[in-house]
């Protein structure tokens, strides 16, 4: 009986822990192409074959992947995430800026004005892009009724705790609200080694 009421005690406690935390997934590096692009780097037409389905809905990492070239290095076998978009927007951490050659902002994803641009590779296929390189500004992807629930609006800036042994705040976390997410906060791989990210982590969230 008591054992019982330890694991109804746990089942109550972890739910609770689900509606004031989130969880955090590191975004490695990765591409979203453009058909046109995807069209020049893999033949007119072509459409990119989905591997696994990430957390938000309808999203995917591809099958194909491509080379990413800067003025001083490559970064080989980078994920291209379908399904493809409007713009081709490249996605780094700032290591690996460093070892492209290139030091693009801190942007939300899609903000591409005055960002630096890349050489994708697929076999003997190059394509330069003129700009869309970025490091991702950290976010958390929320639900309308999560957002209800945490007292925040799309844009909102807040910061968030991770827990841990190398548990660290996140400061300038930007919130964004969609009907059309799952919620998750994600970070780069910089951001996930300094906080010794692990399957499951979750966040708590500070308004400012």
């Amino acid at each position: 009986m008591t054992q019982d009421l330890n694991d109804i005690v746990e089942d109550i406690v972890t739910e609770l822990r689900k509606k004031t935390s989130f969880e955090i997934e590191a975004s490695a590096r990765h591409v979203h192409l453009s058909q046109g692009t995807i069209d020049q780097l893999f033949g007119v037409g072509y459409q990119l074959t989905a591997k696994r389905p990430l957390s938000q809905p309808g999203q995917f990492v591809s099958e194909e992947r491509v080379t990413v070239k800067g003025p001083k290095g490559t970064l080989q076998n980078v994920a291209i995430l379908g399904p493809a978009r409007s713009h081709s927007q490249v996605e780094l951490s700032m290591t690996d800026a460093r070892t492209l050659g290139i030091n693009p902002p801190l942007r939300e994803s899609g903000h591409l004005e005055q960002t630096p641009g890349v050489t994708l590779v697929n076999g003997n296929q190059e394509v330069s892009l003129p700009d869309g390189a970025i490091v991702a500004q950290r976010h958390i992807h929320m639900t309308p009724s999560d957002a209800k629930l945490f007292g925040v609006q799309n844009n909102d800036i807040v910061s968030v705790t991770t827990t841990g042994d190398r548990a660290v705040t996140f400061e300038n976390v930007v919130i964004r609200v969609s009907d059309k997410f799952a919620t998750r906060m994600h970070i780069d791989f910089d951001e996930a080694n300094a906080c010794g990210l692990t399957k499951g982590m979750r966040g708590t969230l500070h308004k400012k």
